[in-house]
């Protein structure tokens, strides 16, 4: 008699290998969502201020807009004004403050001697930053650079 061992099958091995696609998966989802709300989370920073009466709660505009139409009608910030009023109203802006640019709109058949004037209201008022605004002629293309050989 032979003693021996009987004929056993061998049974299922532990697998040794990830499989790594969910993974994969998951961390694109994730990228994807820091892609997302990272620029949202820098633009909102949330600060306890310190408390102070220096402090102004708000900056006064940069800029007022001066129009002055064809019959020579000035408006301030389109509201329409007298010379006497557009001088006052021009000096609160400069009292606010003198850094304050006029952005100067004038309707092309307007006496230039009318526009002088606005402007002589401007530079008594303290306010030294004067823009003329004016419109690109239609379908005009947009500047482009010189091109240097």
């Amino acid at each position: 008699m032979a003693f021996g061992r009987l004929e056993r099958t061998k049974g299922s091995e532990p697998m040794s290998d990830i499989n790594v696609t969910p993974l994969v998966d998951v961390m694109l989802v994730l990228v994807v969502i820091f892609i997302i709300t990272a620029p949202l989370l820098a633009s909102s920073i949330r600060l306890d201020l310190p408390k102070t009466d220096a402090a102004k709660p708000g900056d006064p505009p940069k800029f007022v807009t001066v129009a002055v139409d064809k019959a020579g009608q000035a408006f301030f910030d389109d509201r329409p004004v007298t010379q006497a009023e557009l001088g006052a109203a021009l000096q609160d802006a400069a009292r606010a403050n003198p850094e304050t640019e006029v952005q100067l709109r004038a309707d092309q058949g307007v006496p230039y001697g009318r526009v002088v004037e606005v402007m002589g209201e401007a530079q008594k008022a303290g306010l030294n930053r004067i823009g003329f605004v004016a419109e690109a002629p239609a379908g005009a293309a947009p500047p482009t650079p010189a091109a240097s050989n």
